[in-house]
């Protein structure tokens, strides 16, 4: 009885998780009710509830799987290794290729910004980690440049993904690492 009652959990959150999506292509979070999910997962508002407090919660939930999956993939690699560094960045843009529908949707206006922070703290945390140890800049000095890549790197995914990825994973890693190789030695 109880795996049936997992499944029966698990598809329901699938549901609901699809329908909040769909209707986030169409119009911000703010002015999503809970209402509209359940008429769009047709399932009724105790059943929401039983699972998520807000359509806020159900939201994070999707951002929460989305960034533990990310997280997940890159802490395979060292990015201390350049080659290894290289990989990591291609398996991010990979991971984002293949998710690209709902990394789109969470990239877009109509969510709420927690997204854009969480995905920041992934790319300092895995992608850009090491710069000061390599370059030996001051923090103040280092603060900006990472803020400047990482905000840049957010906002190229976010194009990538409008233009439908016209460019592979790989030339994508090469463009971003050949930039951060020659642009940040050249300011040394």
């Amino acid at each position: 009885m109880s795996s049936k009652m997992d499944r029966r959990k698990k598809y329901t959150q699938m549901v609901l998780k699809e329908s909040l999506l769909s209707l986030l292509k169409e119009k911000p979070i703010s002015n999503i009710t809970i209402k509209e999910i359940c008429e769009h997962a047709d399932i009724n508002r105790s059943t929401y509830y039983a699972h998520y407090s807000s359509q806020y919660d159900l939201l994070n939930t999707i951002e929460e799987e989305f960034i533990n999956d990310l997280v997940n993939t890159l802490s395979q690699y060292n990015f201390s290794k350049e080659a290894e560094s290289f990989q990591m960045t291609e398996k991010l843009f990979d991971n984002i290729a293949k998710n690209h529908e709902i990394c789109q949707i969470l990239l877009s206006e109509n969510t709420d910004s927690h997204f854009h922070k969480k995905g920041m703290a992934i790319a300092q945390q895995f992608i850009f980690t090491n710069l000061n140890n390599e370059n030996k800049l001051d923090q103040e000095t280092y603060e900006y440049i990472n803020l400047f890549l990482v905000s840049g790197t957010i906002h190229v995914i976010k194009q990538w993904l409008e233009n439908g990825q016209n460019k592979t994973s790989r030339e994508l890693a090469e463009v971003l690492h050949a930039f951060i190789n020659r642009g940040l030695k050249s300011m040394i």
